[in-house]
């Protein structure tokens, strides 16, 4: 579905920044309160996660962007 699409890329987008952050999966799912299972799972591309908006805020706020960028598409939202 274009949801499934739309968490994938949420999940690609958070291991971007974090990778960008130099934060392993570990410490940033430590740093949010989440396991480092959960954290990979959202971050897999195969599997379909969804993620509250509360977890995204957290996310942003840790790696110190703004929570637009998590959510930041290209493209991948078009039917």
């Amino acid at each position: 579905s274009v949801n499934d699409k739309r968490y994938i890329q949420i999940g690609y987008n958070i291991q971007y920044y974090r990778k960008h952050k130099n934060l392993t999966q570990e410490r940033l799912a430590e740093l949010v309160d989440i396991s480092r299972q959960h954290l990979g799972a959202i971050e897999a591309p195969n599997i379909v996660r969804p993620v509250s908006l509360d977890l995204l805020f957290r996310i942003a706020d840790v790696l110190e962007i703004d929570v637009r960028l998590l959510l930041d598409f290209h493209g991948a939202d078009q039917p």
